[in-house]
């Protein structure tokens, strides 16, 4: 799950198994119609933008309906609370059932925490503070002794967390056992000492900012979050993305961070399709395995991330040459990226959305017997999978629209988001939209791409 857990994974030998959800399938629906309707909902967003004054959108975005007051009386504690479950699902990865589907470690990391988390970020605001497994911990040694004293250059940004996340986007795409209970123990209970103690040297605050790659990408997510909350603790409903307008432009670290998280997500979506597969001469019904992808997986994840960077800066760098803006290419790709967020979150909810369905079950199950001792903690260990539940011509209908839905509206949110920075970097109305008419046409074209993602054979 980071550099040094990827370098421990590569050594540990293991069988080659994918993720427990992924399943071979070709969509037989009329998905020429999608594509069309996605690409013109977002280009009609951008124009319907364009012709609104920026005052009313302020206004739109300013709105808030004021909820109750919550403290952080009751965090250390939820978050040892949190440990310790960490701490037995890690027993569990290293002396349980050697079945991904009957182990609940990988069905916690892969489903409930990067799936389920992830979607409750960005829904109700910033729950993985809470439940993150450091902060207890390091709230009692900090008591006991002392809290760190070294400082990170203020250069250094983001990049820890963008490498560890590189390393934790590979040992989940190429890795040839992601899902192999005790290899995924090794590297979960390593990456986490190795965190322990980065904040000890660093604090909590510093390295939880720079380096803890799940804390930053949580972050990040939870200001699409429909709930905000201000420094006195009170909380409040806002428009999904309204948080993302009072965000400070991102570093180039920053960028990369969020740029890497959907490209990551996307290329996992196009390493399984017939297309790339057959660009390495590899037949998808004879398909040899994830050990024998671990070079093309690695260069098509860090092509992926090189292009998706090289056409967003060049569609920021167009927008202010079309607005004949003075502004420095960082500062205005730094506020910019910020509209990647909805993307990124649609990407995921659509990706990651079976998975919630089936093996979110199998978790609950697994939960109840951590140990495969037969026992029954939570009186979920003996329910019925209902894994028909993305099967069939029906269900695959529903799924297609809600992932189709997830990923046009998405869009469409970003570029309402985009519209917003734009309106600030070009009080102007018509150098604004045409500051962003690049960006839009990139924004269309990643709409086709996920819909064709979704749409396109592929394979388990």
């Amino acid at each position: 799950m980071a550099l040094l857990l990827t370098a421990v994974s590569l050594v540990l030998p293991a069988p080659a198994c994918a993720h427990a959800s992924d399943r071979g399938h070709v969509l037989l629906l009329p998905t020429g119609y999608y594509l069309a309707g996605g690409a013109f909902a977002v280009a009609i967003s951008f124009l319907v933008l364009a012709l609104l004054p920026a005052a009313s959108l302020d206004r739109f975005w300013r709105r808030r309906l004021p909820l109750f007051t919550f403290g952080d009386s009751a965090r250390a504690a939820i978050s040892l609370i949190s440990f310790a479950g960490f701490a037995i699902l890690i027993a569990a990865g290293l002396f349980g059932s050697r079945d991904p589907l009957s182990n609940p470690l990988p069905l916690v990391i892969w489903t409930l925490l990067w799936a389920g988390v992830t979607l409750l970020q960005g829904l109700f605001g910033d729950l993985w503070s809470w439940l993150n497994p450091w902060y207890g911990p390091w709230r009692i040694a900090s008591r006991l002794f002392g809290t760190g004293t070294w400082r990170l250059p203020r250069w250094v940004g983001c990049w820890p967390a963008a490498i560890l996340f590189f390393a934790f986007a590979w040992f989940e795409l190429i890795d040839p056992a992601p899902d192999d209970p005790a290899r995924l123990a090794v590297a979960a209970g390593l990456y986490w000492l190795f965190s322990f103690l980065a904040i000890l040297a660093f604090g909590y605050r510093g390295w939880s900012r720079s380096g803890e790659f799940l804390t930053v990408f949580f972050s990040m997510v939870a200001r699409f979050a429909i709930v905000v909350r201000n420094e006195r603790g009170r909380l409040a409903l806002c428009w999904p993305g309204a948080k993302l307008l009072a965000a400070e432009p991102l570093p180039a670290s920053g960028m990369a961070f969020l740029l890497l998280a959907l490209s990551s997500v996307s290329f996992d979506g196009l390493s399984k399709t017939f297309f790339w597969l057959g660009l390495f001469a590899i037949n998808p019904l004879e398909f040899p395995g994830r050990t024998a992808l671990i070079g093309s997986g690695t260069f098509g994840l860090i092509l992926t991330f090189a292009l998706l960077a090289a056409v967003f800066l060049l569609a920021v760098w167009l927008g202010q040459r079309l607005a004949g803006s003075d502004h420095i290419l960082n500062q205005a790709a730094g506020q910019l990226v910020w509209s990647i967020v909805p993307i990124a979150l649609a990407y995921h909810i659509a990706h990651y959305l079976t998975a919630l369905l089936v093996d979110g079950q199998y978790a609950l199950a697994a939960l109840s017997d951590p140990f495969a001792m037969g026992w029954n903690l939570f009186g979920t260990a003996d329910m019925q999978i209902e894994a028909g539940i993305v099967a069939g011509a029906d269900s695959a209908w529903w799924l297609w629209n809600i992932q189709a839905g997830a990923i046009i509206l998405g869009h469409v949110l970003a570029v309402l988001v985009a519209h917003g920075f734009a309106w600030r970097l070009h009080p102007q109305p018509s150098r604004a939209a045409l500051s962003q008419f690049p960006l839009t046409l990139l924004m269309i074209a990643y709409t086709v791409f996920g819909l064709w993602l979704l749409a396109t054979p592929t394979v388990g």
